[in-house]
């Protein structure tokens, strides 16, 4: 027989018993049930989070083994969002789940954020308009944003608090008019410290024309213990937060760590020359 407080009980400690009864109100909603998209949700389910709104359009196919908690020869062919579903509920069967397997997109994109607390970006890397619409929608409804980027085999980290830089200020694609263009934009943005460059093997795998990457299970459970963690910190109202245009950058395989500090965005010296500099390396 399920029991919330007996299920979370050893969360008990590192929050109050008051704080897990906030946590189990609060409402979060997750673009992207894929890689750091389950992830996120399955973490936040097992932090004691009872409600959530999610959405992804794709199914599960075995390409997505290596990373994708939902990914299994038993799910092949399902959508993503029913599993995830299912496998949250697994967690907490009294949690209140909506799911968006359509996609998000201008005419659904209120519904998708109606009454939420928290927007935790999980989308895939190319879908730009997607993630445009979303962080300008929760700007305008005060919406805090989280974003964790698997990147190698670490995690690149951002946040976007109401009242703070902007999603477009600090990334600038406006600036760019190729969707190319705003793809090595989004990359420089989201990891300006680029410690994985160093040991990519094989760069032939890197393709943004074909719209695909490389990725690792590592990276991807190390976005959900960040990405988490300062979930909580929003929605509990406590402990330090670092917006943007501060970052965070945690590489294990460099056994490095970055506070990145981009002031202007990247409207700024350093990232108009690193985006001249990756983009003569994507024309390669």
């Amino acid at each position: 027989m399920f029991n919330y407080e007996a299920a979370f009980s050893r969360n008990i400690g590192w929050v109050t018993e008051d704080e897990q009864q906030i946590l189990r109100s609060k409402k979060v909603a997750i673009a992207g049930a894929g890689g750091v998209g389950g992830v996120h949700l399955l973490t936040l389910a097992r932090l004691g989070v009872a409600n959530f709104n999610i959405s992804d359009f794709d199914d599960f196919e075995v390409h997505n083994f290596n990373r994708q908690s939902g990914a299994f020869m038993s799910t092949l062919g399902e959508q993503k969002v029913d599993v995830m579903e299912r496998m949250a509920h697994d967690i907490n069967p009294e949690a209140s789940i909506e799911s968006f397997p359509e996609g998000i997109f201008e005419n659904n994109v209120d519904e998708f954020l109606e009454g939420v607390d928290l927007y935790v970006d999980a989308l895939d890397f190319f879908a730009l308009q997607a993630r445009k619409t979303i962080f300008k929608k929760c700007y305008e409804k005060n919406i805090p944003v989280i974003t964790a980027a698997p990147l190698g085999m670490g995690a690149a980290f951002l946040c976007f608090m109401p009242g703070k830089m902007t999603y477009e200020e600090y990334f600038r694609f406006e600036d760019k008019k190729t969707e190319n263009d705003q793809l090595i934009q989004f990359l420089i943005g989201l990891s300006p410290a680029m410690l994985q460059r160093s040991y990519l093997v094989d760069e032939s795998r890197v393709s943004f024309k074909e719209k695909r990457g490389p990725s690792t299970p590592m990276a991807v459970n190390l976005c959900a213990g960040i990405a988490e963690t300062y979930a909580l910190k929003i929605l509990l109202g406590r402990g330090e937060i670092i917006t943007a245009p501060y970052g965070l950058h945690f590489d294990a395989y460099r056994n490095k760590y970055k506070k990145t500090w981009r002031p202007f965005g990247n409207a700024g010296l350093i990232p108009r020359v690193m985006f001249k500099i990756a983009k003569r390396i994507v024309a390669k």
